[in-house]
């Protein structure tokens, strides 16, 4: 396993716009023990492939907003990124949707809204 090698390729094919490079060079900064950890690094990559509609990455910059890992706090923007993976069909992200409408985390709390992001299966 030669990690260097592997992010000079992951970041070659990340800056010629593939997709998977770019998610999994947000996934190898972000918690990989081989790669220094840069949580910039990650947010970056994360966000570039967020915007492409990758659930993946919407839901990891949601964490990353609200708990203020290399960015400022901000539960609207968790609640945006939540919302853009929940609607495309992202469980977990569902679920924690409907725990920031039951706690009232970011929007005010409402708890018809919150039954309806709790997906069944996952209880």
């Amino acid at each position: 396993h030669d990690y260097d090698e592997a992010l000079k390729w992951f970041l070659k094919a990340a800056d010629d716009g593939h997709i998977e490079a770019q998610y999994s060079l947000g996934v190898m900064y972000d918690k990989d023990d081989e790669v220094t950890q840069g949580y910039g690094e990650a947010f970056t990559w994360h966000r570039k492939k967020a915007v492409q509609w990758h659930t993946g990455s919407q839901y990891k910059l949601r964490w990353m907003y609200q708990n203020g890992d290399e960015v400022t706090q901000d539960y609207y923007e968790a609640l945006k990124w939540y919302r853009k993976a929940a609607e495309q069909g992202h469980v977990e992200a569902q679920n924690y949707l409907a725990k920031m409408y039951d706690k009232g985390q970011g929007v005010e709390k409402d708890n018809a809204k919150a039954l309806e992001g709790i997906d069944e299966t996952s209880m």
